[in-house]
């Protein structure tokens, strides 16, 4: 693996995932999606998100006007589906953590969708990372520090890429101001997916 580029604190590694390994994580995250369907989540004003979400692991992420939280079952009512075991040993491979993730946040892009400048900080425990995958279009990925009004750098993630944000990047705030819709032939309708793997607690 080659050494991360490394951005306001965020290790970014360009072309970790070769497009076999890109086609194998996609057909697990369809088979989780089949077994908690995505949605559109509302933020807490009530506004529907352009994204849309489902997870997988001990946990999701949920959002809605109650607010941000991590629940133990999909808003339909079903557990979550395990993490697939490849994003697992990915987990492992780049961060040397025994420590599993508890959650799986699966965000899917389609034209027009963005995310944000928002803040991972739902988890309660932010020694570990978050480690974050691009599969599908690119993204134009923005970073900022530990407060909203901090300076930002911007930089496309393409598929393939894998960001790690840890130490300095834990708490920063981040998020994707646009896709280049069609810039991958991964996802055969377009569009982009990222998943993010979370330690929730201690």
């Amino acid at each position: 693996m080659s050494e991360p580029l490394k951005i306001a604190g965020f290790e970014i590694f360009k072309g970790c995932l070769d497009s076999s390994e890109q086609a194998a994580l996609v057909s697990d995250l369809r088979a989780v999606a089949r077994a908690a369907p995505m949605r559109h989540p509302v933020t807490r004003r009530g506004k529907q998100m352009t994204v849309k979400m489902t997870s997988a692991g001990r946990v999701g992420w949920i959002s809605d006007q109650d607010g941000y939280r991590y629940e133990q079952r999909h808003p339909d009512g079903m557990g979550w589906p395990p993490i697939p075991k490849r994003i697992l040993e990915l987990w492992q491979n780049i961060t040397n953590f025994e420590r599993q993730p508890d959650c799986c946040l699966i965000n899917f892009y389609g034209e027009g969708a963005r995310m944000g400048l928002h803040q991972d900080n739902d988890e309660g425990d932010f020694s570990y990372p978050v480690l974050s995958v691009s599969l599908g279009d690119d993204g134009l990925f923005r970073m900022g520090g530990p407060e909203r009004g901090d300076k930002t750098r911007s930089i496309w993630l393409s598929s393939g890429d894998v960001t790690v944000m840890g130490g300095s990047a834990r708490l920063a705030y981040h998020g994707v101001d646009r896709i280049r819709f069609g810039s991958s032939s991964l996802l055969p309708d377009g569009g982009r997916i990222n998943i993010t793997l979370r330690v929730v607690q201690d």
